[in-house]
């Protein structure tokens, strides 16, 4: 069993990596997430590098992406899995584009953890108004 923040983690990094290009725009906000939210307050922020790259092992691995998924679902209490999905629709709307994989992982994730379709609605349009660059005159 994984904890609520490594799984937290592992969110951030299955939606990250889903198009196999994992941009500093994306490090980036999962840095910023890890060090600044308060579901992370009791996190050694250190840490973020080991969880990251387990998390990368595993995927590596035999039904490594179901496994991840599984361990996600099984560590998440019900109260964080629409904290979850927000992680990580911040993380696909950072780099400003949400490639067709990335779109794939976040459906099958909201799946996973049972996030309702119109909450996920929600929270992906406020992760559009969030990283929406401002238009250049």
């Amino acid at each position: 069993m994984i904890s609520h923040h490594t799984a937290l983690i592992y969110v951030m990094v299955l939606v990250s990596a889903a198009d196999s290009d994992m941009t500093d725009a994306e490090f980036s906000t999962i840095g910023e997430i890890v060090t600044h939210l308060p579901v992370f307050r009791d996190f050694e922020v250190n840490n973020l590098p080991s969880v990251a790259a387990s998390c990368g092992e595993l995927l590596q691995g035999d039904n490594g992406l179901d496994t991840a998924l599984d361990l996600i679902k099984g560590a998440l209490p019900a109260r964080l899995c629409e904290t979850a999905y927000a992680l990580a629709c911040d993380v696909v709307a950072s780099d400003g584009q949400a490639s067709q994989e990335e779109l794939r992982m976040l459906e099958m994730l909201r799946h996973r953890i049972n996030v309702d379709r119109l909450v996920a609605a929600a929270i992906e349009r406020g992760a559009r108004a969030r990283y929406t660059a401002a238009m250049e005159s």
